[in-house]
């Protein structure tokens, strides 16, 4: 076989690929020179905002009284320079329009969005002591918050989320969901940006949770190690597609807990005060103050027999 031939391999190649057919569902098209999200950026933002949140811990400044609000301001400073491009990124990957002033204005609107998530940064520290606080409380085999923060996969997935959560409050496309795929994939734990969760939230272990992106949580909730707060069916639309948007995962009332295994689908509630056990298998609203078990013979599947 000679050059010619080989030549005649990379060149039909060439075609195929440069065939719009091949790649118009797989391809985006950059626009008067629209920035792309980074994921070595968005590591750095969440980093700084790590760090802010948890003084001391990340990064590589020995924080101390007198040098907490210098830092504390070294590392806003390099936010505001990094997050703003970040946010445009995900406003013009996600823009359908293409003109320099729709340009100039997304420009405004994430300056805007990242001031916002500066502002909020307090809201979301104190979110994350409480979180950090259930996990060591409910954690005989933590010796210090310290501990927690350091060395506990659930307290990065659930600072991800909060972060990425607020980032979709604010109207932020594409960019929360990096990065709470960022954590899933360092964690093993699936929470989407869009679903709502409450003060005092922990997880145990934590390795294959995932919750869905309509999941409402409320507060002083817990769960385990391969939980799954999912969908149990679509809505389909008349060309037999799922309906987007439409609420789908359950409702976890406060101080529930739900133990390893187990899979609640659908929009249900589990009432509060509820304890669900390991590997059920829950597609049914469930009233305050139950306990459901896996079925034993003989045995009702609802401990207290409140259950309907």
């Amino acid at each position: 076989m000679d050059d010619v031939y080989y030549n005649n391999i990379v060149n039909k190649a060439i075609r195929d690929l440069s065939d719009p057919g091949s790649y118009n569902m797989v391809c985006h098209e950059h626009r008067l020179g629209e920035p792309m999200p980074s994921p070595f950026k968005l590591r750095r933002i969440i980093e700084l905002i790590r760090e802010i949140i948890f003084p001391g811990y990340f990064g590589e400044t020995s924080l101390r009284a007198g040098t907490i609000t210098h830092y504390m301001g070294v590392y806003v400073d390099e936010l505001l320079d990094l997050l703003p491009q970040e946010i445009l990124a995900g406003i013009c990957f996600d823009c359908q329009e293409n003109g320099a002033r729709d340009l100039h204005e997304h420009g405004k609107n994430a300056l805007l969005a990242a001031h916002e998530m500066i502002r909020s940064l307090p809201e979301i520290r104190r979110k994350m002591v409480r979180d950090v606080e259930a996990m060591y409380v409910g954690d005989p085999a933590a010796k210090s918050y310290g501990e927690v923060i350091f060395c506990y996969p659930a307290i990065r997935a659930i600072t991800n989320y909060r972060i990425a959560h607020r980032l979709f409050e604010l109207g932020v496309p594409l960019i929360p969901r990096f990065i709470s795929e960022m954590a899933h994939s360092e964690t093993g734990i699936d929470i989407h940006p869009e679903a709502s969760i409450g003060d005092y939230f922990a997880i145990d272990h934590g390795t294959g949770v995932v919750i869905g992106s309509t999941c409402i949580i409320g507060n002083h909730v817990k769960i385990y190690q391969g939980v799954t707060l999912g969908a149990k069916s679509f809505e389909l639309d008349e060309h037999g597609n799922p309906v987007k948007g439409i609420p789908r995962h359950p409702i976890v009332e406060d101080h529930v807990v739900i133990y390893a295994g187990a899979t609640i689908l659908g929009r249900i509630t589990i009432g509060k005060n509820s304890v669900i056990g390991g590997n059920v298998w829950v597609t049914r609203s469930l009233p305050a103050n139950s306990k459901i078990v896996q079925i034993r013979p003989g045995e009702n599947s609802f401990a207290n027999g409140t259950g309907k």
